[in-house]
C-alpha cells in the first residue's frame, strides 16, 4: 500500500510536534525521572489529589518502577547486572501496559465514572500514567544506552553493522543468510495483502519501498522474530542487534525492489482476558480458548524510532485505532526487556555467585527428614536457604512406602523437572497424589496446562481450582503411616513451587509436623477438591476468614495502645491497595499503634498524615533479589504473634484468591522472622521511605540486608 510522505492520512489524529520530539507534551524530562531534593534521590509523587486519604494505585505502581530504574542507574551494581534492572525495568512496563493501563481503556469504553479511592476518574488516571510513562521509556532507553557505554568500556561492545571490518562483516553475511533470513517474512501491504497482524510485544521494521517515479512508497513489514531468535546476534567477539543485522541485509528480502529506508517500531496489546468460568463445562478447554483469544487483543501502546516520518506513524496509528498520546517516541533500543542476558561470560561483569545454605535437616534414622521434624518445625528463608529443602521434602515423600498421599497447591510452576518428577513418581507408586494446579495464573497458563495433562497421564488427581477465584496458596501435605497411626507433614510457603524462582526470590518456608496446622491444611484440601464446609483453628485462609482475621489483629493492638500497653504491627507486603486495610490501619494508627510497614511495590496509604497515620511508617526494599515473603507481626503487649503467607493486602487477595497465612508456633521462629525484619528494615543499601507528600526518598548508605542474609550463611 502506497504511504503518503507529503500529506497524512485526514481521518486519524495525528501529532504536528516537531521531528525529534514527542508526540505527547510531557514535561517530565530524563533527567526530572528521578529528581532531587536537598540531595536525596527521590521518585515523583504519588498523591493525584491532595484531598485524598489514598495514594493512586497506577502513580503508585510507577514510583516502584521509578525505584527498580534507580538500581539500573546505580554505579555500585556491576554494568551486566545493571542491564537486568534496566530490562526489568521495561518488562515490568510493558505489563503494566497489557494488563492495568489495558483496563482502565476497557473502563473508559465501558463509560465508567465512579472515582478510583483516590478519587481520580478513569480518564483523568490514564491521562497521568501517559504523562508519567512517556519519561518513564525515555529513562529506560538513557539508562540503557549508558549501561551499554559503560560495558563497551569493559570490552563488551554492542555495535552497529556499518562498524565492522570487511571480514566480519562477510562472516555476518554468512550467518544472516543461513541463521536468521529463512526465518524471516517479508508482507508488503496492498488491495491484495492487507495490513497484517501485529502481535504483542512484537518488534518490526517498517519497510518502504520505491514505487516508481511520482509514486508514493509502498509499505512493508518484516517482523524481528525476537524469541525465536536471540535478540543480541554474536558473530565472532561481535555483539549486534538483530533488527539492525536484518536491517543491513533488507534488499535480500526484495530483490527487484529499491529499499528507500526502514524503521523499528513494537506493539503492546490488551492481555487482560477475563475467563468466564461460570459457563464454563470445560476449565482446561475454556482457558486454552482465552490464551488464544489474548493474542488479539486491543492495541494500547505503539513505540517507534524518533527519526520515524510522522506518516507512518499516522500510518500505524490509524491501523492500530490508537490515540496520539499512545505513541511513544525513542531513540532506541525499543523493547528493553529482551536485553536480560547478553550472549557473554563475563563473571567479574555480574554480583558474585552466590550458593545458598543447605541445612541438614536428613536426621539420624531412615526416616530422614520426617524424623527431624517430629522432633520440630523447620522454617527456611530462601534464597539463603536453598529451596532444595522443600523438593527433597516432596521427593523423599514420594519414594517412601509408608507415605499414603501427597496433596499440593500449584501456582506458577515453572519448568523444573524435580518437583513434576516427584509427583509422577508418587502417583505411579501408588499413592494417592492431588495437584491443584491454578490455570489461571496470569501468563503461566500454558505451563500450568502442560504440567496437569502430565500428571494427569500418570494417574494423579487434578484440581483446578474453585470457580470465581485463583488459587494462590502454596500448600503441600503429605500423610504418612507410623506407629501410632498416621500423621500429617505440611509445607507452607509465600512463594511458588519453582525452584528458578527460588533462586532470585526472598520467601519463608515452614516444614512441619505440628497436629493442629496438618487438620487445618487437611480441611483446606477437602474445602478446595470437594467444597466440603472447612474450620480451622490456627490458619487464616482468604477468601473466608483472612480479612477478618487481619482486622482483629489490628483491632486488638489499638484495644492494647488505648489501655497504655506497648502495641505495634510490623507487615510486610508485596503491595497495600485494600481500601479496608489501610482504614484498619489509620484506625490503628489513631490508637496509638506503631506500624512499620515494609512494601516493595505499590502503596495505596498515605503515611505522616496528622490525625491520621502519624505513627504509620512504608519503606520499600530492594536490591539483587526481588522481595516476595509476606509476614505479619503484631506485639500483643509483649507477646508477639508472627503469621506468614500467600497474602498481599489487595482486594484481590483477600475477597478473590485463595490465600493461606499461618502462624509461627514456635518462639524461636518467631525470634528469627523478627531478626529478619529488623535486618530489612535498618537496610540503607536498597530502601526508600515513603513521604507524606507520596515522594518516595532514597535512604543513603551501603548496609545491604540481602547482603547481610548471604554472609550469615558462609560465615564460619
Amino acid at each position: 500500500m502506497p504511504v503518503n510522505l507529503e500529506q497524512p492520512a485526514d481521518h486519524v489524529a495525528h501529532s504536528t510536534a516537531p521531528k525529534g520530539q514527542s508526540t505527547t507534551d510531557s514535561s517530565s524530562t530524563v533527567e526530572d525521572d528521578m529528581p532531587e531534593k536537598e540531595g536525596q534521590l527521590r521518585t515523583h509523587s504519588t498523591v493525584a489529589n491532595p484531598q485524598s486519604r489514598f495514594l493512586n494505585r497506577e502513580l503508585s505502581w510507577l514510583a516502584f518502577n521509578e525505584r527498580v530504574l534507580a538500581e539500573a542507574r546505580d554505579r555500585r551494581n556491576p554494568p551486566l547486572e545493571r542491564l537486568k534492572y534496566a530490562a526489568i525495568c521495561g518488562s515490568n512496563l510493558d505489563e503494566f501496559f497489557m494488563v492495568r493501563v489495558a483496563g482502565i481503556h476497557r473502563q473508559i469504553a465501558a463509560h465508567v465514572n465512579i472515582p478510583s479511592p483516590d478519587g481520580l476518574l478513569p480518564r483523568e488516571t490514564l491521562t497521568l500514567v501517559r504523562q508519567r510513562t512517556h519519561g518513564m521509556l525515555r529513562g529506560i532507553e538513557k539508562a540503557t544506552r549508558k549501561i551499554l557505554r559503560d560495558l563497551a568500556d569493559e570490552g563488551v561492545k554492542l555495535i552497529r553493522v556499518s562498524e565492522l571490518g570487511k571480514q566480519a562483516r562477510a562472516q555476518l553475511r554468512e550467518h544472516y543468510l543461513t541463521e536468521i533470513q529463512p526465518v524471516l517474512t517479508p508482507l508488503i501491504v496492498d488491495p491484495s495483502h492487507p495490513f497484517p497482524y501485529l502481535s504483542n510485544l512484537s518488534l518490526n521494521l517498517a519497510v518502504l519501498l520505491d514505487a516508481g517515479e511520482g509514486e508514493d512508497p509502498d509499505f512493508a513489514r518484516v517482523k524481528v522474530p525476537v524469541g525465536v531468535l536471540p535478540r543480541v546476534v554474536m558473530v565472532g567477539d561481535s555483539l549486534l542487534m538483530l533488527e539492525d543485522v536484518i536491517a543491513a541485509h533488507i534488499g535480500d528480502l526484495f530483490k527487484g525492489r529499491q529499499v528507500i529506508a526502514t524503521y523499528t517500531f513494537r506493539v503492546t496489546r490488551n492481555t487482560d482476558y477475563e475467563f468466564e468460568e461460570e459457563e464454563a463445562e470445560d476449565l482446561l478447554a475454556t482457558i486454552e480458548d482465552g490464551l488464544r483469544r489474548r493474542r488479539f487483543g486491543s492495541a494500547v501502546r505503539l513505540e517507534v524510532i524518533r527519526e520515524t516520518p510522522q506518516e507512518i506513524i499516522t500510518f500505524l496509528q490509524a491501523k492500530l485505532r490508537l490515540a496520539a498520546e499512545d505513541v511513544f517516541l525513542l531513540d532506541g533500543p525499543l523493547g528493553t526487556a529482551n536485553l536480560m542476558n547478553l550472549p557473554v561470560h563475563r563473571p567479574d561483569l555480574n554480583f558474585p555467585e552466590f550458593t545458598p545454605g543447605m541445612p541438614d535437616l536428613d536426621g539420624d534414622d531412615e526416616d530422614g527428614l520426617f524424623e527431624t521434624l517430629r522432633h520440630g518445625d523447620v522454617i527456611l528463608h530462601h534464597p539463603y536457604d536453598s529451596f532444595a529443602n522443600v523438593l527433597n521434602f516432596v521427593e523423599e515423600a514420594s519414594r517412601d512406602p509408608q507415605v499414603l498421599a501427597i496433596k499440593q497447591t500449584l501456582y506458577r510452576t515453572g519448568d523444573d523437572p524435580r518437583l513434576l518428577g516427584a509427583l509422577r513418581t508418587a502417583a505411579e507408586n501408588g499413592k494417592q497424589v492431588v495437584a491443584l494446579i491454578e490455570l489461571k495464573a496470569r501468563f503461566d497458563e500454558q505451563s500450568n496446562i502442560s504440567w496437569a495433562r502430565k500428571l494427569e497421564h500418570a494417574g494423579a488427581h487434578v484440581v483446578y481450582g474453585v470457580p470465581g477465584l485463583k488459587t494462590h496458596a502454596k500448600v503441600t501435605l503429605i500423610v504418612r503411616r507410623e506407629v501410632g497411626g498416621l500423621r500429617r507433614y505440611v509445607h507452607i510457603g509465600t512463594g511458588n513451587y519453582n525452584p528458578k524462582t527460588a533462586r532470585l526470590y526472598t520467601d519463608l518456608s515452614l516444614l512441619s509436623a505440628d497436629a493442629g496446622l496438618g487438620a487445618d491444611v487437611a480441611e483446606l484440601f477437602n474445602h478446595l477438591t470437594g467444597y466440603a464446609e472447612a474450620q480451622y483453628e490456627h490458619l487464616l485462609v482468604a477468601p473466608d476468614t483472612a480479612r477478618r482475621g487481619f482486622e482483629a489483629l489490628l483491632e486488638r493492638e489499638a484495644d492494647h495502645a488505648r489501655a497504655g500497653r506497648d502495641a505495634w504491627a510490623r507487615i510486610k507486603v508485596n503491595s497495600l491497595t485494600d481500601p479496608q486495610m489501610i482504614e484498619a490501619l489509620y484506625r490503628a494508627a489513631a490508637a496509638g499503634v506503631r506500624i512499620e510497614l515494609v512494601l516493595r511495590g505499590v502503596c495505596c496509604l498515605r503515611p505522616g498524615v496528622p490525625g491520621l497515620s502519624e505513627t504509620v511508617r512504608v519503606r520499600s526494599l530492594l536490591g539483587r533479589y526481588l522481595e516476595h515473603a509476606r509476614v505479619y507481626a503484631f506485639g500483643n503487649a509483649g507477646s508477639p504473634e508472627v503469621y506468614f503467607g500467600s497474602a498481599d493486602w489487595m482486594s484481590r487477595n483477600l475477597d478473590r484468591r485463595v490465600e493461606v497465612v499461618a502462624p509461627l508456633m514456635d518462639d524461636r521462629h518467631r525470634e528469627q522472622v523478627l531478626a529478619i525484619m529488623d535486618t530489612e528494615w535498618a537496610d540503607t543499601r536498597g530502601s526508600w521511605e515513603l513521604c507524606t507528600d507520596g515522594e518516595y526518598e532514597k535512604i543513603m548508605g551501603d548496609f545491604s540486608a540481602q547482603e547481610a542474609f548471604a554472609s550469615a550463611r558462609h560465615s564460619p
